[in-house]
């Protein structure tokens, strides 16, 4: 009788302790930081594209867009600008491409860098989450002659709630 009430009171208290587990708080809304953008060059040494590496951490875990999320708010969750040091400071610039309707008429899109991120919602009781996210970004501008370039980022969960925004150091493109 002793010992099955000792194995009751110590199986009470490893659930009491079990159940005082403590999880990583964090705020609703989204916060990243920049951890490094790696560039990556083709056969002749030319930078084409580039990976941006970020740390993200989020209290509710909502961060990630469906498949069927196509129309604004939720057609894009990572935006991202794209900016050319022009004359010594950097400047905006909006990326232009052409698209052929037919053999004689061209529009002109921008290009953008936004980006969607899949559903990282977890399973269980908490949702704080943590994590990295690499993009992989085209960052050899062929109509411009500026070699240093910037991004700015932020994320959006889908509560709609912002990061904070985060910058790249400048990154010098080998173009040629």
């Amino acid at each position: 009788m002793k010992r099955t009430r000792l194995l009751i009171i110590l199986s009470l208290i490893f659930v009491m302790l079990w159940s005082c587990k403590k999880y990583e708080e964090y705020p609703p809304e989204p916060q990243i930081e920049f951890l490094d953008f790696l560039l990556l060059r083709d056969a002749q040494g030319i930078d084409q594209r580039g990976v941006l590496r970020f740390s993200f951490t989020d209290g509710d875990g909502n961060i990630g867009l469906y498949d069927y999320d196509t129309l604004p708010p939720y057609d894009y969750n990572l935006f991202v600008r794209y900016f050319e040091k022009q004359n010594g400071s950097f400047q905006e610039v909006f990326l232009v491409t052409p698209r052929y309707i037919n053999d004689t008429t061209i529009v002109y899109d921008t290009a953008t860098f936004n980006g969607r991120i899949p559903i990282l919602t977890p399973a269980g009781k908490n949702k704080a989450i943590s994590g990295e996210i690499e993009d992989t970004l085209f960052i050899n501008n062929p109509l411009s002659a500026f070699d240093t370039i910037m991004f700015e980022l932020f994320i959006r969960d889908r509560d709609l709630n912002e990061s904070n925004v985060i910058q790249t150091p400048p990154i010098v493109v080998k173009k040629q």
